[in-house]
């Protein structure tokens, strides 16, 4: 059986030294007891299931996310933003069975979709609407200038968030799945400085990245707060809700654009030290990973690099053997 702290990945030097080559950024997200890396032309999934071997599956990308339109500024945005939640879903579902399949239960899609549903609306409920709301009740209070007001209810829905994540971070299985996106970092970034890809080497690495989804809300709240002041105070309470919800799509296009930036220029101090502030919230949302779970990450992110240069899937990962004891009388293994 190979040794699987040892699996050894292409240096990714061309990724920023190649010129001649078209740049892409792998990336991802963590899922149920697993990963999934976006790919230039397909989606790895990896996930430990109960057995304790790795499974891997990839699909090859839609045109609509690797077409034209996702090369070009702004409008590849909008496209991402779909593709994470289309993409996201697929992959939640598919660890989700993977993971429960020792239980005999298998989650519905519909289950899945509906719950993404939900948890559409309740977002812009709670970090766009409400405190849109607050903020309106107290508006007697506060001075009437717009730009301090719309300045207050922009802090407020970063708070929101903020605690949010920090009040899921201690349910169980959602800390495991904070430290599964803290492997997806951890190997993206190794990845990135050309190291390679064995688990102990890996492990080296942070668990912050500059196109962290939690470092996109930040920037996409920031944007949002600076689109609102420009965009003036209404006084009619409907119209305020309206826009919020319309520019939804163009502030996350403008958002996605502000990411790349930052990792393109993201070893210039200046950039480095203007994004420090969304690495620093991503202590929220990541745990370190142990050994089996960077293991895991890697698998993925092998298995899209694969997929990117041909090569057939591999075989999946058997568990780690049981170190060796010595066997007692009367007993069957």
């Amino acid at each position: 059986m190979p040794d699987n702290k040892h699996i050894a990945l292409p240096a990714q030097a061309s990724l920023k030294k190649d010129n001649h080559m078209a740049q892409h950024y792998y990336g991802g997200q963590a899922v149920m007891e697993g990963v999934m890396i976006r790919g230039r032309k397909a989606l790895a999934i990896a996930v430990r299931r109960p057995n304790g071997e790795i499974a891997t599956r990839v699909q090859p990308l839609s045109t609509l996310y690797t077409g034209v339109l996702r090369n070009i500024p702004f409008i590849r945005g909008i496209i991402v933003l779909v593709e994470t939640l289309v993409l996201g879903v697929q992959a939640l579902m598919y660890s989700a069975n993977l993971s429960l399949e020792d239980q005999e239960v298998e989650v519905p899609s519909g289950m899945m979709w509906g719950t993404l549903a939900i948890a559409m609306v309740l977002a812009v409920g709670v970090f766009f609407v409400a405190p849109l709301l607050v903020m309106r009740a107290v508006g007697g209070v506060l001075p009437p200038t717009g730009i301090l007001s719309h300045v207050i209810e922009g802090l407020l829905r970063m708070a929101l968030f903020m605690a949010y994540i920090w009040g899921v971070g201690f349910v169980p299985d959602i800390k495991r799945v904070f430290a599964y996106h803290g492997a997806e970092h951890k190997a993206v970034n190794a990845f990135e400085h050309g190291s390679e890809m064995r688990v102990d080497e890996v492990q080296r690495y942070s668990t912050a990245h500059t196109r962290c989804g939690t470092a996109f809300v930040l920037v996409f709240f920031i944007i949002a707060l600076i689109a609102f002041v420009l965009l003036g105070r209404s006084e009619a309470l409907w119209e305020r809700l309206v826009w919020r919800i319309v520019l939804l799509p163009v502030i996350a296009a403008i958002s996605y654009e502000v990411i790349r930036f930052g990792a393109r220029y993201g070893e210039n101090p200046v950039v480095a030290g203007i994004f420090s502030p969304s690495l620093a919230l991503q202590a929220l949302s990541t745990r370190q990973p142990d050994d089996t779970q960077v293991e895991v990450a890697v698998a993925a992110l092998r298995a899209a690099r694969d997929a990117d240069e041909g090569v057939p899937p591999a075989a999946p990962q058997a568990p780690p053997e049981a170190p060796s004891t010595p066997e007692a009388p009367g007993t069957n293994i």
